[in-house]
């Protein structure tokens, strides 16, 4: 779930960036409206507002979310600092590698693995399995951050498509693909119950 609440902001900014743009009144100032900077602004409100109501509801982000918010916030604004969207197409790039450095990270400081500390409350699983997990989103984060990459620089004309549903598509196929490969697992470490009649 917190992973699709990230996509909000993308999918405010890929509504914009679709629109012709156009010169809006507001305020008694006029703003353009549409293509990739005017969408890029409403990036960075969207994911102030966003975040700051997952914050103010739940007291605390994590911090994988201040991660996604800085970068955001960071890039964001270069990109209208200098008026050029090549800051923008390294965001994701960036911010997927990043994760997958914490993932590998967590094999060598700290006593858990990073999968097993986001999910550990909610699955008991071999230690072989939390293993086989962790480098599976180090490989995911890893190839998104590439794909990204590639598309941003090499098929200019659908990076934001890419961005928006590619990242989406892929998330959504690794959730499922996880998912399958925990139901294997699942009843390695559940105690099976013996039915009893009534």
């Amino acid at each position: 779930m917190k992973q699709f609440i990230d996509f909000i902001p993308l999918l405010l900014f890929f509504i914009v960036y679709k629109l012709d743009p156009r010169a809006v009144d507001f305020a008694g100032h006029s703003l353009t409206v549409g293509g990739i900077y005017s969408a890029t602004a409403v990036l960075i409100i969207s994911s102030l507002v966003v975040y700051g109501a997952l914050f103010v509801s739940q007291r605390k982000l994590e911090k994988s979310q201040w991660l996604t918010l800085i970068a955001c916030l960071v890039f964001g604004s270069l990109t209208l600092a200098f008026h050029s969207e090549t800051f923008l197409k390294w965001k994701a790039p960036v911010v997927n590698w990043l994760f997958a450095l914490a993932f590998i990270g967590s094999h060598f400081v700290g006593d858990r693995l990073l999968i097993k500390r986001i999910m550990g409350h909610a699955v008991s699983l071999p230690d072989l399995i939390w293993t086989r997990l962790n480098i599976a989103w180090i490989a995911f984060f890893l190839f998104c951050g590439a794909a990204n990459l590639f598309v941003a620089f090499t098929f200019q004309d659908y990076w934001v498509d890419f961005k928006v549903f590619g990242s989406l598509g892929m998330t959504l196929l690794f959730l499922i693909g996880q998912g399958i490969y925990l139901s294997r697992h699942l009843h390695d470490a559940d105690p099976t119950t013996p039915k009893t009649e009534d």
